[in-house]
């Protein structure tokens, strides 16, 4: 089975219709249904099957596409293992992360990984973990987040590892009745006007929490993405929210320790089986590791040094 015929067939399986694998790989539908066509009679068995006007993978194409993704791994692998005979590892990761784990941790990234040879080409994506398979299509690594109680990304095309844990906390502002006590428990919350996240976040998750603890849903008067909105609307008086511990910016509000309910998100690293061999995706994974333990050290300020020169 020729090897670019494997890809396309991994394409499909990442995209989901003929057409957006075409754009993907800068071909037309025609010759992307040929090229599994041919795919196909290679096998000896049906890959697809027809479902209502597009296709899908049979048993036997999904079961193929397992073994495609290893195959391509391999070759990766192979190419940049006669890279390492050149010198250092070397070569481009495409790198998506959520925005606030971004802000956080991919200035370090970019310090550890600098004079490495390796360029990180970074995006902002921010979709719940069950997304990733789908960022996997186009990135070598997928930086999410979940809530620590929630199931890993992980699964036969994807692997996935705990990068850290971060707690969430209460943030409100100074003058809030709550603002000197250190820590608050559900039930001192259950009348409090919210500012969340979407649906299907850690916080969200949190929030949901509470509401099983104390019975009461909560009022829940904006839902924003951007913590920095949310921080915003919670100096002026509108609510109180939950916030991620190191995303917070404004000095001026307090965030609470929240006792009583497991309140914390876990970053996670997903790849695609294998890749971690490859050594430049390696690279990155080692300077995520070492960010995560540097932006999360007591006392750390936050920012990696500038380069210099």
């Amino acid at each position: 089975m020729a090897v670019e015929r494997l890809r396309v067939l991994r394409e499909l399986a990442d995209r989901g219709t003929v057409a957006a694998v075409a754009q993907a790989l800068s071909m037309t539908p025609s010759a992307v249904s040929q090229q599994l066509k041919v795919l196909a009679r290679e096998a000896g068995v049906a890959l697809l099957e027809p479902d209502g006007r597009r296709v899908r993978l049979t048993d036997a194409g999904r079961a193929l596409v397992v073994r495609a993704d290893e195959v391509l791994a391999a070759m990766d692998r192979a190419a940049s293992e006669m890279a390492s005979y050149r010198g250092s590892p070397r070569g481009q990761v495409r790198v998506a992360l959520f925005p606030s784990g971004a802000a956080l941790l991919l200035p370090h990234v970019l310090a550890e990984l600098r004079d490495s040879g390796v360029d990180i080409v970074a995006r902002d994506e921010d979709v719940p973990p069950i997304e990733v398979p789908r960022l996997l299509a186009d990135y070598d690594v997928v930086l999410t987040h979940r809530d620590e109680r929630g199931p890993s990304p992980g699964g036969p095309r994807v692997h996935s590892r705990v990068l850290m844990r971060e707690p969430i906390d209460v943030l409100v502002a100074p003058e809030h009745r709550l603002a000197r006590n250190g820590a608050v428990v559900p039930a001192e919350l259950a009348d409090e006007t919210w500012l969340s996240v979407r649906g299907g976040f850690p916080v969200d998750d949190v929030l949901r929490s509470i509401a099983t603890v104390t019975g009461v849903q909560p009022r829940i008067a904006q839902r924003l993405n951007d913590f920095t909105v949310i921080e915003a609307l919670v100096a002026s008086g509108y609510g109180v929210a939950l916030m991620p511990r190191y995303a917070s910016r404004n000095p001026e509000l307090v965030l609470l320790r929240l006792a009583g309910v497991r309140a914390a998100r876990l970053y996670d690293l997903a790849t695609r089986p294998h890749a971690e061999k490859r050594p430049a995706v390696a690279t990155v994974l080692a300077a995520f590791r070492t960010a995560a333990k540097r932006a999360t050290a007591p006392g750390n300020s936050g920012k990696p040094s500038k380069p210099t020169g």
